[in-house]
């Protein structure tokens, strides 16, 4: 037997928690105890106490796992990618739980609770890719209460079969339980219960008392269980007790067997008579909890048990596993085999004994360990002792993150934080709930994140605080890194002891084909054989001696140990510029390097020399080097035929993820071991430097273009792909920034798997390999082993960095490209990560220096052009520089950066060939700058087109992207010559159909642009199209304000606009509309006398709009908004408040008598009702001369012009009346304001005198009037004194000139009658009116004498 490698993937990273279907089951026994709560002593609550392989033909390899302290049975499928299933039980489930299939499509789950339960779940597994992932049926969980088990409490039990389960009592005893009814899908089923002891009740009571025999109670007590593995017709169940009795039980008879097994692998063994107890000497009792010590199996006809008894005190091994054979009711002692010596102080979790073959598996220092042996059946000796040849398989070294090798990595440059991280994320490092488990954090970093890697950047050193020295207030950076690496010291000591229990052996376990699977509280694994270099480095770090032909590479590999880890890191550091130095020799190369470095120096001179001689021995180095590289570059799938893999890729795919998995873990150890090995090798030719100029150079670069290699693969399989997918944190810089904006991440709960780099890069597999096939295979598939020198770049390592950018691990990329040299192939891929990293203008000029490698003067050789062909579209070569330019303007557009993509369009068109169509890429270029806002390079382009089409349809973008740029300046600038009407057919559409309200505005633009060209009457037309359509926007009171100032200034420029016009033609036309139906004024119909039938098809009517009809909408417009400021509740609309007379009579209301006033002659209102009230504010405040309102803010007496005038607010306000009528009032209005005010004082006040002005000027213009309206008011002295002074003004008139006509000597003698008869017709006249009544009587005779002696004389 060969010994083997472990490998195993994590159970977490593969399925995780959130992915998993839970089901509650519950139980009908009533007060059922409740689970103890955890402690802290206890693992995490995902890690398996108990652990169960179960594989079938139908169903394949299924994990059972008992998790969260029992309470938990989990299903996991590791041949099928079935989501998990889990069975939330209402009380801790017992050690065993059980899967069976059962025939024809169903499979059943047995476990027994501690509250005396026997569960029987029924699962559908009708379909062997989907299993418990169809629904469940009906009474698919059924239960049964065990009533000989109530109020004990049960070790563990055994499930024998579908049939069977045997539990074990207190004291030794068992109940058998058999299901004489499974039940379906009504009822639950039926047991029977038997209970057995192993011996009579005197023996079992006395079992309780200490004595000679029976030193310590309860020696009798089961800890171990087992029973023939199913399908087996062995009904027999045995136990282990505690005083290492082994015993047989039968279903009907109970206990017909028992062994006492000595502690000592030399006594022997006694057989006691059944249902006795012999007296044995006092031995050291077993553990009490349960533990996998027993195994029970057929061979051919015989029933063997094989008992290992663990020997804690013993120096040459860890225990003595004894062999019976079940004969009848008899157990028969067959050989003892004692445990390798490497086992001793080791724990022993689980055993198998598979054909002739034993595996077991031990917890070796917190890691597992499989070791096997193998007998011939027909050659053990019995009833002794055999010497086996026990085989040990392990994991391989694995670097641990201990504070040592912490110090290790700190002493390549690099920022700490940044390689604490990746250490910590490396896969298999440490697991997800593993890493999960960081505490509270602080308060300030409650908020979660959106991968684990952000949690762990953010809340590790978050506390840690950069301080200054009290003293000196310098900054304290050494106690900053310092409390940062202990914070990081600490997290990781943390992640390494919860991971130590997540390590922790669980149970052994076999799949199709064989492979022995090893399952740990967290991962699962199998046992592979291990490949030549694994082999090797297993060897070599244990310090085995290797066959001779690999002599050299046991010397090298002392070299390497002597040499030191500073040593060696710095030179894997300086190694990387090593292998890009293509322009000298390599061994002058590695001879600087090694002067610069001291590498003899370091070396103490006995080393030297005993290196110096031990390398003298090897015959032919060259060839024993050569002999090397075939080892680290040899792979036991490199020869594949082609049509094998393409018959493979058209299989379909049976491998899991979890078998995936194992091989990307695979993968990597094999790539680590490789990747050590060499580094042996390069140690080599630095011990050797002032030698290398006598060696063949291509031997040289072979050794380096395998350390390439092997960096490489070692790098990619030290990522993960989850949170180290786009960038790595070697900058500290970049580190820090990502840092600062973790914060914004969206936090969302991990449901997807985590999975490593290797494993996303894992090629689909048909399953048909085994796990060391499939990894070579991928190894080879990548081509980065294959290379003889690392001055090329071959077309699968290009393809190999290419894939993993497609992939978007563009930081892993990058960090490839690094090692290649600078290929065309290479440089294009390093420009595409770069592009998709957003360093958009490195990538473009590396893009553009490719241009000169394409056409045929491309000069390239046939490997760099195969490698640059397969990166392209298509994986072909392109035919010329102008095809590549439009490939690298598709990239940029692809990446929407305009202003490469302007450039690649322009270099294209730069050496576009004669003839061709480039209408694409002119409009390209012209669409690219406008998007800038490169207008000025844009309109060059434009008017430099060839194609007038394509002009056509950019100068509408163009000016659409000006005007949302405010570029209007610079668009009224360009001439746009020959297409004017486009520009403006664009501007008019945008304003005719854009919201006026909001940027940009098209017909402010449109006016300016029309004003800069002399077209005034299109100006005017579209700033009061503006207004207008800003009118139907006001439809809520709220905005009216806005609006209407938005109006108003359209209206001013349209009026502006106008003016500028031959006032002959100074007019607009505009359509009509149903909207001018609310205008307060008439339009003038340009069609009114115009037949119908002589209009155009399509034409509508037509409306003249001048500038007085502008100038009379914003003076409305301007009355409306001063109203709403002065009265807010005012309403605009085409009821209340929409007609100019109303709205002069609100503002007069409003004592806003100067806007009143103003707006009434603007818009040539009636002014009557205004003076009534003005005149009425007059009145008033000559009643209350002392005192004005504190809620009037009238502008009338509050005005500057107002206040300054003398006198009483009464006076002020009479004498600001009087101006106004003065202005308004005249002989054109035939003074009816004055009239009106005369009106008005006379009805507050008949008895009131007007002022003086007022009746002087009524009796300069309108003296009839007043005489009238002092007779309506029977006012008969005023109405006497009236006519008194109108004869005496037509007396003095005809005194200064004889009258022409009858006309001049007129009086209203009709009236002046109807006065005195008045007079007359008082009862008690007053002695004022008598004697103006009697001085008129002679004043009109008088007259008329006159007027008889003025007719007598010729005219």
């Amino acid at each position: 037997m060969e010994s083997g490698v472990l490998v195993s993937t994590q159970v977490s990273a593969l399925f995780p928690s959130a992915q998993a279907t839970s089901i509650p089951i519950q139980t009908s026994r009533r007060n059922a105890p409740l689970p103890p709560p955890p402690t802290e002593s206890d693992p995490p609550v995902e890690h398996a106490l108990e652990s169960l392989v179960f594989h079938s033909d139908v169903t394949g390899t299924v994990l059972l796992r008992v998790i969260h302290a029992g309470l938990i049975v989990e299903l996991i499928s590791l041949t099928q990618d079935i989501p998990p299933i889990r069975f939330v039980f209402p009380a801790p489930v017992l050690n065993s739980p059980a899967l069976f299939f059962w025939q024809p499509n169903e499979l059943h789950l047995l476990a027994v609770t501690k509250t005396a339960s026997l569960y029987r779940l029924i699962l559908p597994a009708r379909d062997s890719t989907r299993l418990w992932s169809d629904p469940l049926g009906r009474n698919w969980c059924r239960e049964y209460l065990i009533k000989s088990a109530t109020g004990y409490s049960l070790p563990m039990a055994q499930v024998q079969s579908t049939y069977s389960v045997a539990i074990a009592l207190e004291h030794g005893s068992l109940v058998r339980l058999e299901a004489t009814y499974i039940g379906d899908e009504v009822e639950d089923g039926e047991w029977s219960e038997h209970v057995h002891s192993h011996g009579s009740i005197f023996s079992t009571i006395t079992s309780l008392i200490p004595s000679r025999h029976n030193p310590e109670p309860n020696s009798a007590d089961v800890v171990a269980m087992t029973s023939c593995p199913q399908p087996s017709e062995i009904e027999n169940v045995w136990t282990l007790s505690r005083d290492r009795t082994l015993r047989a039980w039968s279903p009907k008879n109970g206990c017909v067997s028992a062994k006492t097994i000595p502690s000592s692998s030399v006594s022997r063994a006694l057989t006691p008579v059944p249902g006795t107890i012999t007296p044995a000497k006092p031995t050291l009792l077993l553990g009490d909890e349960p533990q996998k010590l027993l195994r029970a199996f057929e061979h051919g006809n015989h029933i063997y048990v094989l008992v290992f008894i663990p020997t804690s005190s013993s120096t040459s091994s860890g225990g003595v596993f004894h062999l019976f054979e079940q004969i009848s009711d008899q157990l028969v002692t067959g050989f003892s085999l004692e445990s390798s010596s490497a086992s001793v102080y080791c724990q022993l979790h689980d055993f198998a004994v598979i054909g002739a073959s034993l595996h077991t598996l031990w917890s070796r220092q917190g890691q597992s360990v499989v070791e096997s042996v193998e007998w011939e059946w027909g050659k053990v000796k019995k009833n002794g002792p055999f010497i086996g040849n026990w085989v040990a398989s392990t994991y391989p070294q694995e670097f641990e993150l201990t504070p040592s090798y912490l110090e290790e990595l700190l002493l390549t440059p690099g920022s700490m934080t940044a390689k604490f991280y990746e250490a910590t994320m490396r896969p298999g490092a440490y697991t997800v709930s593993c890493l999960s488990l960081l505490g509270a954090p602080p308060p300030q970093l409650t908020t979660p994140y959106a991968t684990l890697g952000e949690n762990i950047a953010a809340v590790v050193g978050c506390t840690v605080r950069l301080t200054r020295d009290p003293q000196t207030g310098a900054q304290q950076h050494d106690k900053y890194w310092n409390a940062l690496k202990r914070d990081w010291e600490g997290f990781i000591a943390r992640c390494r002891e919860v991971e130590r229990m997540a390590r922790w052996p669980s149970v052994l376990g076999l799949r199709s084909g064989g492979d022995l699977i090893v399952v740990e509280r967290e991962r699962v694994g199998i046992r592979v054989g291990e490949d030549l270099p694994l082999r090797l480095h297993r060897l070599l770090s244990s310090s085995i001696a290797v066959e001779p032909q690999y002599g050299l590479m046991e010397i090298l590999w002392t070299l390497k140990t002597k040499i030191g880890t500073r040593t060696m890191s710095t030179l894997e550091d300086r190694l990387t510029g090593v292998v890009q130095q293509v322009e000298f020799p390599y061994a002058d190369i590695i001879l600087d390097q090694a002067q610069r470095t001291f590498f003899r120096t370091d070396l103490d001179e006995a080393d030297d020399n005993w290196i110096t001689g031990r390398l003298q021995s090897i015959e032919d180095i060259d060839q024993a080097i050569r002999f090397g590289l075939d080892v680290l570059g040899g792979l036991a799938d490199s020869e594949v035929k082609l049509e094998e893999e393409e018959v493979e890729m058209l299989l379909p795919t049976t491998e899991s993820e979890w078998s995936r998995a194992l091989t990307a873990s695979f993968t990597g150890m094999t790539v680590n071991a490789r990747y050590d090995l060499c580094l042996t090798i390069i140690a080599l030719l630095y011990f050797l430097a002032e030698d290398l100029g006598d060696w063949d150079p291509s031997l040289l670069a072979e050794v380096l273009a395998v350390f390439r290699g092997l960096a490489m693969l070692r790098y990619v399989a030290q990522q993960a792909a989850g949170d180290s997918e786009q960038d790595s944190l070697g900058d500290p810089d970049d580190f820090v920034s990502r840092m600062r904006v973790m914060g914004v991440s969206q936090s969302k709960a991990r449901s997807s798997p985590v999975y490593s780099l290797l494993h996303r890069l894992l090629p689909p597999s048909s399953g048909q390999k085994g796990l060391m096939e499939s990894a070579h295979h991928f190894l080879d598939s990548t081509g980065l082993l294959q290379t003889v020198s690392p001055a090329l770049a071959t077309r699968s390592e290009v393809v190999y960095c290419e894939r993993l950018r497609l992939l978007g691990y563009l930081g892993v990329a990058g960090e490839l490209l690094t090692w290649l040299p600078r290929t065309p192939g290479v440089t294009y891929v390093q420009a595409r990560a770069w592009l998709d990293g957003g360093r958009a203008d490195d990538a473009a000029l590396l893009l553009e220096g490719l241009a000169a490698r394409f056409g045929p003067d491309s000069a390239l050789n046939p490997e760099d052009r195969d490698a640059l062909a397969a990166v392209l579209p298509n994986a072909s070569l392109l035919d010329s520089d102008f095809s590549f330019y439009l490939h690298l303007r598709e990239l940029f557009r692809a990446a929407s950066i305009t202003h490469h993509e302007v450039r690649a369009s322009q270099l294209a068109l730069s050496v576009a060939p004669l003839g061709g169509d480039t209408s694409e890429l002119w409009y390209r270029v012209v669409k690219g700058l406008t998007e800038l806002g490169a207008f000025d390079d844009a309109y060059a382009t434009l008017a430099a087109s060839p194609y007038d089409k394509l002009k056509r349809e950019c100068v509408t973008e163009l000016v659409h992207r000006m005007c949302e740029e405010n570029a209007v300046e610079k668009l009224v600038s360009f001439n746009f010559a020959g297409f004017n009407t486009e520009v403006e057919d664009a501007l008019s559409f945008n304003a005719r159909n854009a919201d006026p309200r909001v940027r940009p505005f098209y017909s402010r633009i449109l006016y300016t642009w029309y004003i800069t060209r002399g077209d005034y009457r299109n100006a005017a037309l579209v700033m009061y199209q503006r207004a207008r359509k800003l009118a139907t926007l006001a439809t809520e009171p709220s905005n009216f304000v806005p609006m209407a100032e938005l109006q108003m200034e359209a209206y001013l420029g349209a009026v502006n606009a106008l003016s500028l016009v031959d006032q002959k033609v100074a007019w607009i036309t505009i359509p009509l509309t149903a909207e001018s139906s609310y205008l307060p004024r008439k339009r003038r119909k340009l069609s009114r006398h115009i037949p119908e039938e002589l209009y155009t098809p399509g034409r509508r009517d037509v409306e003249i709009v001048g500038v007085n009809d502008i100038h009379y909408d914003y003076t409305l417009l301007s009355a409306q908004l001063e109203l709403n400021k002065a009265d807010p509740t005012f309403i605009v609309g085409p009821g209340l408040f929409s007609t100019p007379s109303a709205i002069v009579m609100r503002l007069a209301q409003l004592n806003k008598f100067n806007t009143a006033m103003s707006t009434a002659r603007s818009l040539d209102v009636d002014m009557t009702e205004l003076f009534v009230h003005l005149t009425s504010q007059c009145l008033k405040l000559s009643r209350h001369p002392n005192s004005i309102p504190e809620s009037d803010t009238s502008d009338w007496l509050l005005t500057d012009r107002v206040s300054s005038w003398p006198g009483t607010p009464a006076e002020r306000g009479w004498r600001y009346l009087r101006q106004s009528l003065e202005r308004n009032d005249s002989a054109d209005t035939d003074f009816k304001y004055t009239k009106t005010t005369l009106e008005t004082i006379l009805s507050y006040d008949r008895l009131t005198p007007p002022p003086p002005w007022l009746t002087q000027i009524l009796e300069n213009y309108h003296h009839e009037y007043l005489i009238r309206t002092a007779l309506r008011y029977e006012l008969f002295e005023d109405a006497l004194e009236h006519i008194s002074n109108l004869i005496k003004k037509s007396g003095n008139k005809l005194a200064r000139e004889p009258p022409k006509h009858s006309a001049s000597t007129w009086l209203p003698y009709t009236l002046i009658d109807q006065v005195l008869a008045a007079c007359r017709s008082l009862e008690k006249p007053s002695p004022r009116c008598v004697n103006l009544q009697r001085h008129l009587e002679v004043e009109l005779s008088n007259r008329v004498k006159r007027i008889q002696k003025l007719s007598q004389f010729p005219r």
